[in-house]
C-alpha cells in the first residue's frame, strides 16, 4: 500500500512517460528521459516498478484507458438528445486531433504487444464501458422517440466504437481527423434517419 506521498509520486512518473509518449511516440521514450521529466532517479523509477518499461507503460495504458472515458464527460453519460450527442462527437474529434499522431494507449498494441492478458485485459474493459454508455444514450433516446427502435442499440454501439478506432487509427497514421470525423457524422445520420425530431 503506498503512502500518498508514494502515489503521488507513481502518478508523476506516468504523466511523465505519458508526456513523452505523446511528444516521441514509444519507442524514443526512454527511463532516462522519463526521469529526467518526472524528476525521479533509476532507483525511484525501479521502486514503483520494479519490472523495467513494460510495467511502466501497462501503468500508462491503465490510465490513459480511465482518461478516455473522463475526457468525453459529462457528454457520454447525458447522450440524451441531439444536441448533447453532437457535443459529444465535438468532444471526441477534439481530443484525438489534440493527441496527434502519438497515443499513450497505443502501447497496448504496440509496445507491450495485442496478446499479452493483462493488456487485453485493459482494453477490453475500456471498449466495454464506452460501450455500455453509448448503449444507455441510444436508449434514451429510443425511449423519447427519437430513434427508431428498428435499431439495435448493443449492436450500432458496438459498430461506432469500431467505427472511432478506425478513424483513430488513420489519424495516427496521416495526422488527418477528417476520417474520424466522417464515422462520426455518417453514425449520427444512421441514427436519426427517420426521426422526425433529429435536426
Amino acid at each position: 500500500m503506498l503512502t500518498k506521498k508514494g502515489a503521488a509520486t507513481r502518478q508523476r512518473i506516468i504523466d511523465a512517460a505519458a508526456d513523452e509518449i505523446r511528444e516521441r511516440g514509444v519507442g524514443a521514450a526512454t527511463l532516462d528521459d522519463i526521469g529526467r521529466r518526472s524528476g525521479t532517479g533509476k532507483s525511484q523509477l525501479f521502486h514503483y516498478f520494479p519490472e523495467g518499461k513494460e510495467q511502466l507503460l501497462m501503468a500508462v495504458a491503465e490510465w490513459e484507458a480511465g482518461q478516455v472515458i473522463e475526457d468525453q464527460q459529462p457528454y457520454l453519460g447525458q447522450l440524451t438528445s441531439w444536441r448533447a450527442w453532437g457535443q459529444w462527437r465535438d468532444v471526441v474529434v477534439e481530443r484525438y486531433r489534440r493527441q496527434g499522431v502519438h497515443c499513450p494507449l497505443g502501447v497496448l498494441i504496440t509496445e507491450i504487444g495485442r496478446h499479452t492478458p493483462a493488456a487485453q485485459a485493459v482494453t477490453r474493459q475500456l471498449l466495454e464501458q464506452w460501450q455500455r454508455q453509448i448503449q444507455a444514450g441510444i436508449e434514451d433516446m429510443q425511449a423519447s422517440g427519437s430513434i427508431g427502435r428498428d435499431v439495435d442499440p448493443v449492436r450500432a454501439s458496438a459498430a461506432l466504437i469500431a467505427a472511432i478506432q478506425g478513424g483513430v487509427t488513420i489519424l495516427m497514421s496521416t495526422g488527418s481527423a477528417d476520417h474520424l470525423e466522417a464515422a462520426l457524422d455518417l453514425y449520427l445520420d444512421y441514427l436519426g434517419a427517420g426521426a422526425p425530431s433529429y435536426s
